[in-house]
């Protein structure tokens, strides 16, 4: 989905190279695979220790020269990005962890060029119940439920929120971006033990067909892990 959206950012530009800025990048997990792949990545993330991994990994994986390090926060994006400059802009595991989850998203929507994408990748709320349940945690899972923004207030929660299908897409949508897939990510796949896989031959395909398939579908979309959309910003 990511490639296909690079792939068409690359025929819009020619002979330049697709433009990404990783919002809350960190050390470069998504960074450093989008500038093997050829892309042109700025990555803004607060931690200075994130940033010199990042440095080692690009290094290390022979593309330090298309890999732009910023030490910032998100409430200060647009003072050290260029607005409007991005082909496609990640904000994944970001909104859960700032201060105002609407500022930064149209924040990350002004960042993207006109025709641009946003990627956005959040912890599920829902999700977040149904785990602590079975995991015996019946309490947490009742005030996670309770939250209306599937925190645990009070406790060392590392979240300051969680989302829901219809809670992120109206986040989108405010922030002046067009919804083009609002999926499932870890539908299945954190559910199925790792002996599984490794007993059935086959298991690993069949794994991410299925994963592929839950995807979009609700209710299993609804209680994945996580929660992606790809949107776009009108021009």
């Amino acid at each position: 989905m990511l490639d296909a959206e690079l792939a068409a950012a690359g025929r819009r530009r020619g002979t330049e190279m697709p433009r990404v800025l990783d919002v809350g990048g960190g050390s470069g997990v998504w960074a450093v695979p989008l500038a093997v792949a050829g892309c042109l990545v700025t990555v803004v993330e607060p931690s200075p220790n994130a940033l010199a991994t990042l440095h080692r990994r690009a290094a290390d994986a022979g593309v330090p020269h298309l890999v732009t390090a910023v030490q910032g926060d998100t409430d200060a994006l647009l003072d050290l990005v260029r607005e409007g400059e991005a082909d496609l802009v990640l904000g994944h595991g970001l909104l859960e962890v700032v201060d105002d989850a609407e500022n930064a998203l149209a924040a990350l929507a002004a960042a993207a060029a006109p025709g641009g994408a946003v990627s956005v990748l959040v912890a599920n709320r829902f999700a977040a119940v149904l785990h602590r349940a079975v995991a015996g945690k019946l309490v947490d899972a009742r005030r996670l439920l309770d939250d209306d923004a599937g925190q645990l207030a009070g406790t060392r929660d590392p979240l300051r929120r969680r989302f829901d299908v219809a809670g992120l897409e109206s986040l989108v949508v405010t922030a002046g971006l067009e919804v083009e897939l609002l999926q499932g990510h870890g539908v299945v796949s954190d559910l199925v033990p790792g002996s599984v896989l490794e007993s059935s031959v086959g298991a690993a395909d069949a794994l991410a067909e299925l994963e592929l398939a839950a995807a979009t579908r609700s209710p299993l979309r609804d209680v994945a892990a996580r929660l992606h959309v790809l949107a776009r910003r009108p021009g």
